[in-house]
């Protein structure tokens, strides 16, 4: 995105900050044994949001992957979702980096950790925003052409995110664009231009 005209001068905008992945980090071997096993799946996770609402949240979620005929790796999260059916794994914490480009899309409430993760894999997105800066990731998700829709967390049914999930994957449009901007991405170094500022301040 470019930088808000409304900063202040001494204001800067860079790339992303990527975590470093965990040393001697490895896949479970559930999850690569489900991954081996079909298409890629459908990523969704909702983070730290939801927290106390897995029951209901895990429910809405099997019937959405039943509705859109696709295979999912469900996070716990916060809300500590479930997976429902042969054809959804539920994980812990694994690293994004890893998991999302081996996923058809992610289904995520748009936080910029996520977000960000998701680009950086080339994967489309259908987000489901909760609070705070979300709604506004979500409309960058949409403006790029990487998501079909914004589906706001409080307008969360079965049907819509199934819908959503389906009209994400049918048009190819979202996968292209998301390609060509993880490869945009890849050129950053986000980091580069806070080192530098650290070594012309660090001098004085």
């Amino acid at each position: 995105m470019p930088r808000p005209e409304d900063w202040p001068s001494w204001a800067g905008a860079a790339g992303y900050w990527w975590p470093a992945r965990p040393t001697g980090w490895q896949p479970p071997a559930v999850l690569l044994d489900f991954l081996q096993a079909g298409p890629p799946p459908v990523f969704i996770g909702f983070g730290s949001m939801a927290p106390g609402e897995g029951d209901r949240l895990s429910e809405l979620v099997a019937a959405a992957v039943r509705r859109a005929g696709v295979r999912a790796v469900v996070q716990a999260g916060w809300a500590d979702l479930a997976g429902r059916g042969d054809d959804v794994l539920t994980i812990g914490d694994v690293p994004h980096d890893w998991l999302l480009p081996r996923t058809a899309a992610a289904v995520h409430h748009a936080g910029a950790g996520t977000t960000a993760a998701a680009l950086r894999a080339g994967v489309p997105a259908v987000p489901v925003p909760v609070m705070a800066d979300q709604p506004f990731w979500a409309s960058r998700l949409c403006a790029l052409g990487v998501a079909p829709r914004s589906l706001p967390f409080a307008e969360l049914t079965a049907d819509a995110l199934g819908d959503a999930v389906t009209a994400c994957l049918s048009d190819p449009s979202h996968r292209h664009r998301a390609t060509r901007l993880a490869r945009a991405i890849a050129t950053e170094d986000g980091a580069a231009p806070l080192l530098a500022w650290i070594d012309a301040h660090a001098s004085r």
